[in-house]
């Protein structure tokens, strides 16, 4: 999957993607530091099985601390959005390209309100500004996908196919399946049968839910360390109650990874403290004490919160574990050395072709590890789940 980043300049963005990443991305004060966007992996965090079998694991990918596992995912960090991005305004046509293949959106706000539509800084800015001029931006985007030849197809359905197949096959390069067009008319009660009468604000409203089902979002109400913001949170969450909004602070998520890298610190992404156990000076001290006084506010700095929401929750997929009745090792003698993220409703058979498809092509049964019982195709999985894929050779 890849989660994309998004918000108008100057939010702090790119730190949330630093944080989340530690790559090595350019961080700075002033709108668009952004062009190129900045594609790494980060990570969610889920219990792993390890504890289960008392064995310790070996990731190929990701990491495991403690009896933790990080999971990686794609992130993107795309060009700052400005209001009148779908008309080609600030970085506009390339930010909305960039986002394309994105399957969810984190949309990074400045809750502290000190910076204005075009990422200047200022002072008592409204955040809840920036969500809607960039939901409103994403609906257009979509609508000048949608009406690139509309008249003509939808004049044409006279004679062959159906709306809602039109509507999929011209919203393609989102992900709109038929079935999520024929729900989103039946909602906004669109007569099928004249659908070159439906006016521009009808097709607007299609398009907000083909994005809605097609690139959900959640809020990061970032610089929570901040004054201010705490009330332009309260004041984001009532008028947004259909979004998750997560409280963040990136610059104190991004200190904490660097102290850990350094070994000033012991923590984990996630947690809700941590303990210094190096050396650090007085100044530094004070900082962390400041980011402890932070996270005692709001539970963890909230990075790692936003990442779990958006996969395990937003994208509703769940981690399951390969792994054998007899051994959990791979031929190279790794213990449970992959995890892969399913979405909702994966069967036993989606899992084998996640393995690999001739794994899936020659499956006969599967056997839930933890339990020992043999299940069918049509088994549907569960977070935490240790599969082994019993197939044709």
């Amino acid at each position: 999957m890849l989660i994309g980043i998004v918000g108008k300049p100057n939010v702090g963005k790119s730190t949330f993607f630093k944080a989340a990443t530690l790559a090595d991305v350019k961080i700075a004060d002033y709108p668009f530091a952004t062009i190129e966007p900045n594609h790494d992996i980060g990570f969610v965090r889920t219990e792993c099985v390890e504890k289960f079998f008392s064995v310790r694991c070996n990731p190929r990918f990701g990491y495991c601390t403690d009896g933790v596992r990080f999971v990686p995912v794609e992130l993107v960090d795309v060009a700052g959005l400005v209001p009148g991005a779908h008309e080609g305004k600030g970085m506009g046509n390339q930010f909305l390209n960039d986002l394309n293949q994105a399957d969810a959106l984190i949309h990074v706000v400045d809750a502290s309100g000190t910076t204005n539509e075009k990422g200047e800084k200022t002072a008592n800015y409204d955040p809840v500004e920036d969500v809607r001029f960039l939901e409103d931006e994403l609906d257009y985007w979509y609508l000048a996908v949608l009406k690139r030849g509309w008249a003509k197809l939808s004049r044409s359905l006279q004679h062959n196919g159906t709306v809602e197949k039109v509507i999929m096959e011209q919203m393609s390069s989102f992900g709109v399946k038929e079935k999520m067009a024929k729900d989103a008319m039946i909602k906004l009660k669109l007569p099928e049968e004249k659908p070159a009468s439906w006016s521009d604000e009808q097709l607007l409203k299609l398009c907000r839910e083909l994005r809605l089902e097609t690139k959900p979002m959640l809020i990061a109400a970032n610089k929570m360390d901040l004054p201010n913001a705490d009330e332009n949170l309260q004041r984001l969450v009532k008028n947004f109650p259909h979004l998750v909004i997560i409280p963040c602070s990136s610059d104190a998520e991004l200190a904490l990874r660097q102290a850990q890298k350094a070994g000033i610190i012991k923590y984990l992404p996630g947690d809700a403290t941590f303990e210094i156990t190096g050396n650090a000076t007085e100044k530094q001290k004070a900082a962390l004490e400041f980011i402890r006084s932070v996270m005692k506010k709001y539970g963890n700095t909230g990075i790692q919160r936003v990442l779990n929401d958006a996969v395990f929750t937003t994208l509703s997929f769940f981690p399951v574990f390969p792994g054998g009745l007899n051994k959990l090792t791979d031929k190279d003698g790794r213990v449970l050395p992959d995890c892969f993220l399913m979405p909702f409703g994966s069967t036993a058979l989606d899992f084998a072709f996640k393995i690999h498809t001739d794994i899936g092509e020659k499956f006969i049964r599967a056997i839930d590890v933890k339990t020992k019982m043999t299940v069918g195709k049509d088994h549907k999985l569960k977070a935490g789940d240790v599969i082994e894929i019993v197939a044709n050779r």
